[in-house]
């Protein structure tokens, strides 16, 4: 199994500023959000996360591929509003 596709706990990483995490969440696509709530919060599976928000596996695995890259991106300070930006429209 990828690591990208693993659930990734909150738990396994005490060294996220969730306050920081949860003003990075504010500004992805909701769904994206949905998405990492189940996998890093719940700690849900692919499969369990696409049952509760009623889309296919596929969506999740890029939901929650993208999602990662762009946290991981948002948190390190390499924020970038090119074309590949997650952030919603304001």
């Amino acid at each position: 199994m990828s690591r990208w596709m693993r659930p990734f706990s909150w738990a396994s990483n005490p060294g996220i500023d969730l306050p920081v995490l949860d003003d990075a969440l504010g500004r992805v696509d909701p769904r994206k959000v949905r998405v990492v709530e189940m996998r890093f919060f719940a700690v849900l599976s692919v499969e369990e996360t696409a049952m509760v928000l009623k889309v296919s596996p596929v969506t999740v695995r890029r939901d929650w591929s993208s999602a990662q890259i762009w946290l991981y991106r948002e948190l390190a300070g390499e924020t970038d509003d090119g074309p590949g930006s997650l952030e919603t429209a304001r």
